[in-house]
């Protein structure tokens, strides 16, 4: 090869290696330049979040940090009892992965689970017993995620929990409300039983307003995590005590050592679908409702919103109702647990699915029913499979929307089902109830429902932690909610106020919650703007349920081009606060 021959391969070579490096330059994601911001329930929460970022932590650091302050401060809410479903999203790889943490039913769960005498047990006969409690997935979601990408040391985690239970933390006026609760207190049993009783009503009365409450056990029960890791609390001492409070008093569970010690979170790919205005929505997939709600209502509204100019913000409110009822009806029938029945998901958002359901839009006075994917997209049908299901989902929950300073995303919501849970307590923190999450009647018109209840399967859950990327494929939005099976329709609020009616997130937080699950409304009166939606809700035929007392708590961060917007639910307690 003469010298001019070797230049020249040299010159092609350099010039192929930097065609490369562009090319790997382009594919990889813009530096993060937007800074970092926690929202979640109560201040103190956030702040704990806040402080191991400061540290050298991210985003799942932050989440566990906020969370097990949650679990001390909010124990109505969520807790290590209970579980929850984790959407996270790593900037630098560009992937996003969901966490499932959410509770399982004990090995011994047949379909008759909530079945006694030959009856169907009563919600409320069900709910504060040990049937209910699902095996807790919190803590080994906790550990899987931060196996997977945390970065700060697993206890420093724990650390503000542990100093806040150890020192003492002021009670809130929303626990301190609940606490005193007549109504409340008809229903459960945390001041009947010895233990919730002690803790929460010292000397027979309810925690007051700003009473300091130390919780040592929870200390110590955070500080054996931190140090021993999950084992701490799937198996010992601490597995020993919620075996036992599951399986006594009335309606006894059948909870074992082998199901706690047996219990895995679940890794599973996001659910996404994109809209026609571009925006990519990515949710957890079954048995979450997430992925396919907040996909179904965003795609249905699109179809069924009024493209004259001439249409009015009643027009567009007639669309987001009609949405919502065709999904909830959709998401009732199909959903549940994708590891043990055959669930449509990628049919149920599918585009083509939903043109024609939107043409299928209940009347105002008309009922709600499920519709066919299978038949639709020329299959087989789907919808005679499974038996109608409308199971209640009671809203004991949660929710935490991160981005920390790398551009790393959290979109996390825990439970422990309803208020306080079942109100059983061991070391310090409260068990759910869950798995009142499943159809308690097993088949329906002779057909199995595809939510009822079997061994180690996951119940039905309304949470959506939700992420949404804009047409660049862009991080540009953060949210969820707790709230039962309003869940769905609240976040969906925040979606289609800040996407389609531009809203910043607070403005989008702030909107009356509108909740079209089956064949009536709840419209929350009780807010600005509630009153008018009702009344024209009305005018044009729907049933209304006026309503008050909203429990919604959605806390949402929007990426605009300055920097961050956060919101939080003035329902709640929370505040979204950016990192100083």
């Amino acid at each position: 090869m003469s010298a001019s021959e070797e230049a020249q391969r040299a010159a092609d070579t350099a010039h192929q290696a930097e065609a490369q490096a562009a090319e790997t330059d382009a594919a990889a994601p813009e530096a993060w330049t937007k800074g970092a911001m926690v929202a979640a329930a109560d201040p103190r929460a956030v702040e704990a979040g806040l402080e191991v970022m400061r540290q050298g932590g991210n985003a799942i650091d932050a989440a566990i940090a906020v969370h097990t302050v949650l679990g001390l401060v909010e124990p109505q809410s969520s807790g290590i009892g209970g579980g929850a479903f984790m959407v996270y999203y790593d900037h630098d790889k560009d992937e996003i992965t969901v966490f499932d943490g959410r509770e399982t039913a004990p090995a011994s769960t047949t379909p008759e689970h909530f079945v006694k005498d030959g009856k169907v047990m009563g919600f409320m006969e069900a709910w504060q017993s040990g049937k209910a409690v699902g095996v807790p997935g919190q803590i080994a979601l906790y550990k899987k995620a931060h196996d997977a990408a945390g970065a700060l040391d697993w206890e420093k985690d724990f650390q503000p929990a542990i100093r806040l239970a150890e020192d003492g933390f002021k009670v809130s006026p929303r626990l301190a409300e609940l606490l005193a609760s007549d109504r409340l207190k008809a229903v459960v049993r945390i001041d009947d039983l010895p233990v919730p009783s002690a803790y929460f009503y010292p000397n027979g009365e309810p925690l007051p307003v700003g009473y300091i409450r130390t919780n040592q056990d929870y200390a110590d029960m955070l500080r054996a995590i931190a140090t021993q890791g999950p084992s701490a609390f799937y198996e010992g001492e601490n597995a020993e005590a919620i075996v036992a409070a599951v399986n006594s008093g009335p309606n006894a569970g059948d909870m074992t050592l082998e199901d706690l010690a047996n219990y895995e979170v679940k890794v599973r790919p996001a659910l996404c679908g994109t809209i026609p205005e571009g925006y990519r929505i990515c949710s957890a997939p079954p048995p979450s409702s997430g992925g396919v709600a907040q996909n179904m209502i965003m795609g249905l509204y699109h179809y069924l919103k009024p493209t004259s100019d001439t249409a009015t913000e009643d027009d567009f409110l007639k669309a987001f109702v009609d949405a919502q009822r065709l999904t909830y009806a959709d998401r009732d029938h199909y959903v549940a647990d994708a590891d043990f029945v055959a669930v449509p998901s990628s049919d149920l958002i599918n585009p083509a699915y939903l043109k024609v359901r939107a043409t299928e839009a209940f009347a105002p006075d008309g009922h709600a029913e499920p519709g066919d994917p299978g038949v639709v997209l020329g299959r087989d049908p789907l919808r005679p499979l499974w038996g109608e299901d409308a199971t209640e989902h009671k809203p004991g929950t949660t929710h935490i929307s991160i981005i920390d300073m790398e551009g790393n995303a959290v979109s996390m919501t825990a439970t422990v089902e309803a208020a306080f849970g079942t109100s059983l307590m061991v070391n310090g923190y409260l068990l759910n109830n869950q798995l009142t999450d499943f159809s308690r009647e097993p088949t329906k018109g002779g057909k199995p429902v595809a939510n009822a209840p079997a061994a180690n399967k996951r119940p039905r859950s309304s949470m959506s932690p939700t992420l949404v990327f804009d047409d660049n494929d862009d991080l540009f939005m953060v949210t969820g909610s707790p709230g039962g099976n309003s869940i769905i329709a609240y976040v969906a609020k925040t979606l289609v106020g800040v996407i389609d009616w531009g809203k910043t997130a607070q403005e989008a937080i702030d909107l009356p919650n509108i909740i079209a699950r089956g064949d009536t409304v709840g419209v929350e009166v009780d807010i600005d703007g509630g009153p008018e939606a009702a009344d024209a809700l009305r005018e044009m035929g729907y049933t209304v349920e006026e309503r008050e007392g909203e429990n919604s708590g959605l806390h949402v961060i929007v990426v605009r081009e300055d920097g961050l917007e956060g919101g939080a639910d003035p329902r709640r307690e929370g505040i979204a606060k950016s990192l100083d």
